[in-house]
Formats: structure tokens, sequence, C-alpha cells
């Protein structure tokens, strides 16, 4: 069977990646009842488990010219000269590429928010929050086995860009354990249920909806939850000690929105002039929109955590995204969830069963073959 390492189009990337760190691991002691929001999103996060295995039809197959059937105009290139002379096997390439760059970052977040989440299992303070983050890292394992899976279709695959790498090491290796919450419950997973909404509401391929819309229901519970435990840590700081959080989060927004379009290690890949094609996408006004709409889950959380000083105000207004503060998360995520139910309801005619029988058998005759060697 193929590892994704291997499809990477580029050689010589390390099998492993190594984030030396330092925090405490902490027992609580007093095993009270808990806040009463947060053993509700335990109590849900429990009852929403499901098996990627059977949930998700992994018979459907996806478009070899288009994998995931978006619309041109989702190509960031879409509209520049390059784009317009190249060809249909030309386009085809471009856009097969470039979504496995998309799913491929997809898949690399993922598996950086299952650590991080055995991390806040282990640092917390709080019983209640040591449950919840629990049941998100079963979750996270879940979410890179159908990434994965869905990975492997496209027959390419592409390692972690420098600046997600950057923001994840700092939410690994800082030995505060809010700041890990801050940097993958709020930036990270904020923007990642941006990203993946854009896949399930313009993709026309059923499988590509399928993924990003179950994965989205369960990462706007993740989202919740940073949102729940710092809400109610933050008013307990110093004013010194939210600004030196105010201030790691105006830098990681930024290294975020100006690193979350498609890297040029696509366009070297395929051949085409990387300086005229990333120039494109600086001045292309779907990309800049793109860029804004990022923004839409993380802006109402900051402000409703109490992150809300001047300075990532006067970010946030920068960036064109500070009107998302009105927004209201509780009715973002309920969307989230109605939306997956729906889809989930017009995949007719999937027996869940056979999914799981096919893989056992897999499983097994290549265990035996193994054996055999």
């Amino acid at each position: 069977m193929t590892a994704l390492r291997d499809l990477y189009p580029m050689p010589d990337i390390d099998k492993h990646w190594h984030v030396p760190n330092e925090f405490e691991a902490v027992f609580d002691w007093r095993f009270d009842e808990g806040r009463t929001t947060l053993m509700h999103l335990y109590q849900k996060g429990k009852d929403m488990q499901w098996d990627a295995l059977n949930r998700i039809d992994w018979q459907l197959d996806l478009d070899p010219e288009d994998p995931m059937q978006m619309p041109d105009e989702a190509v960031p290139i879409f509209g520049s000269s390059v784009w317009d002379k190249m060809n249909r096997q030309e386009k085809a390439e471009m856009r097969r590429h470039g979504q496995a760059w998309n799913i491929s970052q997809f898949l690399q977040g993922e598996q950086a928010a299952l650590l991080a989440a055995s991390k806040i299992v282990q640092s917390v303070p709080d019983l209640d929050a040591k449950f919840y983050a629990a049941t998100q890292v079963m979750d996270e394992a879940r979410h890179v086995e159908a990434y994965k899976k869905l990975l492997g279709k496209f027959g390419v695959a592409y390692p972690m860009t420098d600046p997600l790498q950057e923001l994840v090491n700092d939410a690994l290796s800082d030995s505060r354990w809010d700041v890990t919450y801050l940097a993958m419950q709020v930036v990270i997973e904020g923007l990642a249920l941006a990203a993946f909404g854009t896949i399930r509401d313009l993709a026309q391929n059923p499988l590509a909806k399928q993924v990003n819309a179950y994965v989205m229901e369960d990462e706007a519970r993740h989202v919740a939850f940073g949102r729940l435990s710092l809400r109610d840590y933050y008013p307990e700081l110093t004013q010194k000690e939210r600004d030196e959080r105010e201030e790691f989060l105006v830098e990681a927004c930024y290294l975020m929105r100006d690193r979350m379009t498609q890297s040029s290690v696509v366009y070297e890949q395929l051949g085409l002039p990387v300086k005229e094609c990333v120039d494109f996408t600086e001045q292309s006004e779907i990309v800049k929109l793109y860029r804004t709409m990022l923004f839409q889950r993380i802006v109402p959380i900051v402000k409703d955590i109490g992150l809300w000083g001047d300075k990532i105000q006067k970010c946030y207004e920068d960036m064109g995204v500070l009107h998302y503060a009105e927004l209201d998360p509780q009715l973002l995520m309920d969307e989230d969830e109605r939306i997956a139910k729906e889809i989930e309801a017009a995949a007719e005619g999937i027996d869940p069963t056979k999914a799981r029988r096919d893989y056992i058998h897999a499983v097994a005759k290549q265990g035996a073959a193994g054996h055999a060697e």
C-alpha cells in the first residue's frame, strides 16, 4: 500500500517531524461536577462520534480532470494569462495538484490538532476540559483517517507549508496550555472551518462534500471548546498577560492570512512561471475575498473570549474582517450540524456494513501476503 509521503512530488521530505516541548501534566484531584457548558459539550462530543469507514461512501470516486468538481474561479490563477494559455490537460493537472495541496494542508492540520488535543488533556488544569479534549483526540484521529483516504484518491500529496508548521510549532512547544488553545482551537481550527466550508458549499463531488461536511460538524464543537474554556480563563489574567496573548494572536492571524492560499511549490512542480503566478494571486480580487472569508469564524470567537483590545481590533480592521465580530458562533455551529445531516440524508443507498467488511478483508489479505513473504 502506497504511503502518502511517497506521493509528494518533491524528494527528501523527512518521515517524521520532532517538536520539542516542555509542559506540566496536571492532575485535577477535585473531581467536581465541572462547568455545565463544558459537560454538555462533552456529552455532545460522545453522542456525535462517528466512524469514517461507515459514514462516508468510499466507493465514490473523484473526477480525473476536476477531482472535487470545484468552479474554475476557485483556482488561484484563474483569469491570468498563464491560465488562459493552458490546454485542457494542463488545466486538469492544475486543478488536481491545487486541490490536492488544499486537502494535504487539511490533513497536516488535523494531525497537528490530534497532537494539540492530546497535549491539552495532559496540561489543562480542569477535569471537565480534560474530558472534552479526550473526545477531540478521537475526532482528530478520525479526521486524519478520512483526509488520508480522500487524498489517496488524488494520486499526489504535499507536505505542510512552512507558515502552518511555524504556528503548529508554537502551539505544541509553548508551555502555557492556553496558548495551545489559542493557536489551535481558535486560529487554526477557525481558519480550517472556513476553508472546509468553501469546499462543502462549492464542490459538486459528493465524496468531497461528505468528508468536509462531517469533519466540520466536529470542528465547530472544537472551536466552541476553545471559546468556552478561554472565556472563563482570560478574565483571571493580568492586563500584561492578556496583552502578550493579544500580540501572539495578531502575529498568528497575519501569518496565516498571508499564507493560506496555494503555495508556490505547486507552480514549481507544474513547471509554471512561479513569480508571475504568485504576483497574479496577490492582486486577485477572488483571492483577497477568500482570505477575508477565512476569518469569519475567528473574529467572533476572539471577541467572545475577551482578547478585544486596540491591537487586535486594529489588526482586524486592517484585514477588512472586523464586521465578522457581530456573527453568533453558536448559530454557525448549529448550521454546520444541520448541513451535515442534510448531506448524510441525501447519501442514499449506502450499505454501512459493506465498507467495514471490505476493509477487514483487505487488511486480512494484506496481512496474509506479508506473512507469506
